[in-house]
């Protein structure tokens, strides 16, 4: 919000210098971004008429001008200026006059005498304009101080607000809170209403239901739109860091940055009552119902859009003349040939503006209000402001105000009980009641003093008022927080220790730093496109106000963050890449009836990799990472829990075929692990091949408590075995089926040959295991090895067609 120090003083007088009022704004937390001076030594610059202008004898760019500047003779000054020519008025700086770091002195420019300097707006340090002269209205009083016509000095003060002080987009809004702070009071503001001389007036009906509770209209007829805004107008608006335009417009955004309460000016004489606020059509704005805004583009709408209509194209409500809320319409809109006005102001919910400009592309200066909260209370009173100011400067004869109002879907007003005692309690000091009710009084807010404390009724403005805790930050912020000591906070501090039968984040991200993995943080929101690419739409959350399209939904899976960080990395030469993230993943909550509902957060590890198995070195032949050089990586993860995974054959659609697995422990599916399908790989330019895994870390981690037991002083037995089976058996059903039938003796199996070739028919393959047992209490016989060997045997035998090779 950027705004004029003298527009603001004239609302809400005070002795503060101009630094000291910036530091109050910033230490009640309306921080001042920038304090732009304007027009600080004006003395000896005085309005001026140019009266005759020739071309420089010795000099094509120079121009010799006869200025009046009110002193009886005319002044001769050599000006070099494009726009210099005769009844031009601008300023002038007379001989003495030190502009900037120059002092001006009779000279004589390439030998014609030049008395003064006739000057541009950056020269006299008011704007950043210096084209030319700066032009003046051609009524304004020659030889008057230019200082004294455009009320200098000035300030121009930017301040960044938080999105809970909608009400400070408004100089108004802005003088309750320095009046606070300073002592003093605001200015009372005149909104006397004024009467209507006509009966001129446009019907208004509302068809949003809640969205637009409240929507104020007048006709003002016989205007006259080519008169000059007046320069004190104009010089607000600029330093307030808008351009004038022309005068209807001009009034509307003068009445937005002083009330706060955005406005629009439509030609009346271009409308078709009555006038219809609504919902917009699916596919409004197209190619035959185009809705033309007031930049020059069209836009294409659907239902989410709200829109004022008027009548025309045959019915109520038939053509889109202003996107609510938003931007008003190109054909309706008012130029210096409007003779007839429909001014509108209308209360817009957050919720029915916010992301609609965002999605179009669109930033206003109404969205941004809008979007934030703008007072309910504020139309009828910005209806009766602008109409005084247009009369008052074009002329014309106002209607009768009409107001639409739903009153049950406006918001009414709450008493908040604040306590004496909670004050203290919560700002650890005691604040005398006297300094309560004057912050209170000062900040617009109406007092009922009871045994306890006081009934608080805040402004409608104060949209983030609700609670005692919000009064309670109201009288810290403006009592001052450097008025708060700092105390250590006192009582014991409960420890609380980590569970054994779970294994924390931290020692899953050691574990894989370890194995040569570097840990990503991605965005919670994604590319709605990005998902879409991985099939991964199912229950996706879209974000009702993203801060851009490629930010629009909440992940629902961590690998298409993490594999679009891998890609920037390769696409920048990075030919060995090894990622991982751990972090929340987001799906709609369907067991909850109703759109309110919270997502459901999974907290998820994922990894990703790419090029060689192994860094680059003289004593090993480079080699691709393949999917067991994860699968290790994986299983390795596991065993820091204890837990045992087993993998079976994917039909993932983002999973190369036969090339991933679902993971599962327990007979539970916890995630998925493989190489990314072909197809993906091209849809995302990969160039190589990429393999991730994507696993919930709760299960993963999950571990028994770990329990001390005595180790066997007995000498452990090993019988290797090898058996024919089916190519298309997994070693994972084989490991189930030993384990199974061997039973506690059991201490390790490994796998330490897979063979096809000669000797092995078709089809088949040779699997050599090493079976390692022991028993507890006693050494284990031969016959008791030939037992367990026979039994596995027979059980691999029945389970899996397999036998013994020879």
């Amino acid at each position: 919000m950027k705004f004029s120090e003298n527009w603001l003083r004239s609302h809400v007088p005070t002795d503060a210098s101009r630094d000291e009022l910036a530091a109050t704004l910033t230490a009640i937390g309306l921080e001042v971004e920038e304090v732009i001076p304007l027009g600080e030594s004006l003395a000896g610059v005085i309005v001026a008429r140019i009266v005759e202008c020739a071309k420089h004898p010795e000099a094509d760019r120079l121009q010799v001008c006869k200025v009046d500047a009110g002193q009886g003779e005319l002044l001769q000054i050599v000006c070099g200026a494009p726009n210099a020519r005769p009844g031009l008025v601008a300023p002038l700086a007379t001989v003495g006059t030190v502009v900037g770091e120059i002092t001006i002195k009779a000279a004589k420019l390439r030998g014609v005498d030049s008395n003064g300097m006739l000057c541009s707006a950056k020269e006299l340090g008011i704007d950043a304009d210096a084209s030319g002269l700066l032009e003046l209205p051609s009524d304004a009083p020659v030889g008057a101080p230019i200082a004294e016509y455009l009320s200098l000095p000035d300030a121009s003060i930017e301040i960044k607000l938080t999105p809970n002080r909608a009400d400070c987009f408004s100089v108004r809004g802005i003088a309750f809170d320095v009046a606070a702070a300073c002592g003093s009071e605001v200015v009372a503001f005149d909104a006397t209403p004024m009467p209507a001389l006509n009966d001129s007036a446009l019907a208004v009906e509302l068809d949003a239901g809640a969205k637009v509770p409240r929507f104020v209209g007048r006709v003002i007829e016989g205007v006259n739109a080519a008169v000059a805004t007046p320069v004190w107008m104009a010089e607000r608006l600029r330093r307030s860091g808008v351009r004038p335009i022309s005068l209807l417009v001009d009034v509307t955004q003068y009445v937005m940055l002083e009330l706060g309460q955005p406005m629009h000016a439509f030609d009346r004489d271009l409308l078709v009552g009555p006038i219809v606020v609504r919902h917009a059509r699916e596919g409004e704005g197209r190619s035959g119902e185009e809705l033309k805004l007031l930049d020059g583009r069209t836009v294409s709408l659907n239902e989410d859009f709200l829109v004022v209509s008027d009548s025309s194209h045959g019915g109520t409500g038939g053509r889109a003349v202003a996107l609510g809320g938003i931007m008003g319409g190109y054909d309706t809109r008012v130029t210096e040939a409007t003779r007839n006005v429909f001014l509108e102001a209308a209360h817009w919910i957050p919720s029915a503006i916010i992301g609609r400009g965002r999605k179009l592309g669109l930033h206003t200066d109404a969205g941004h209000r809008f979007e934030r909260g703008v007072d309910p209370e504020l139309p009828r009173q910005a209806i009766e402001v602008a109409t005084r100011l247009l009369v008052e400067l074009a002329g014309g004869s106002p209607g009768p105000v009409v107001e639409a109002v739903l009153p049950e879907h406006l918001p009414k007003p709450a008493s908040i009980a604040l306590r004496r005692a909670r004050i203290g309690r919560v700002l650890g000091i005691e604040i005398a009641d006297a300094d309560v009710e004057r912050i209170l009084h000062a900040l617009g807010m109406q007092l009922e003093a009871d045994d306890a404390g006081w009934k608080v009724v805040s402004p409608s403005r104060r949209f983030d008022i609700a609670i005692e805790e919000d009064l309670i930050e109201e009288l810290a912020r403006i009592h001052g927080y450097d008025r708060i000591p700092t105390t250590l906070p006192g009582g014991a501090t409960r420890i609380a220790a980590p569970t054994e039968t779970q294994l924390e984040a931290s020692s899953v991200r050691r574990h894989l730093a370890a194995r040569d993995y570097l840990e990503t943080v991605n965005y919670a929101f994604v590319d709605a496109g990005l998902l879409e690419q991985w099939s991964a739409t199912e229950r996706a959350v879209p974000l009702a106000n993203p801060l851009s399209a490629e930010l629009g939904v909440m992940r629902t899976r961590l690998l298409p963050g993490l594999v679009s960080a891998l890609q920037r990395n390769v696409a920048r030469q990075a030919g060995r890449v090894r990622l991982f993230e751990l972090g929340n993943v987001f799906a709609a909550n369907t067991s909850v009836e109703g759109s309110d509902a919270a997502p459901t957060e999974t907290q998820r590890i994922a990894a990703a990799l790419h090029g060689n198995a192994g860094p680059e070195h003289w004593s090993e032949k480079a080699r691709k990472a393949d999917f067991h050089d994860l699968k290790g990586d994986l299983d390795s993860l596991a065993a820091a829990s204890g837990a045992v995974l087993e993998y079976r054959p994917s039909q993932n659609p983002y999973g190369h075929p036969g090339r991933s697995a679902d993971v599962f422990r327990d007979g539970h599916c916890i995630g998925w692990i493989g190489e990314l399908h072909p197809r993906l790989q091209r849809t995302l330019d990969l160039d190589g091949e990429v393999i991730g895994f994507e696993l919930d870390l709760a299960p993963l981690t999950l571990r028994a408590l770990p329990k001390a037991a005595e180790l066997s002083r007995f000498p452990s037995v090993r019988r290797d075995l090898a058996f024919v089976v089916a190519d298309e058996v997994p070693w994972q059903a084989i490991s189930a089926t030993v384990r199974t039938a061997v039973g506690p003796l059991l201490r390790d199996l490994l796998l330490f040959d897979r063979y096809v070739g000669a000797g092995v028919e078709s089809g088949q393959k040779s699997l050599a295991m090493g079976l390692i047992l022991q028993d507890n209490s006693r050494t284990l016989t031969d016959r008791d090895v030939e037992e367990v060997v026979a039994g596995v045997v027979a059980a691999i035998g029945r389970d899996h067609g397999g036998r013994i090779r020879d």
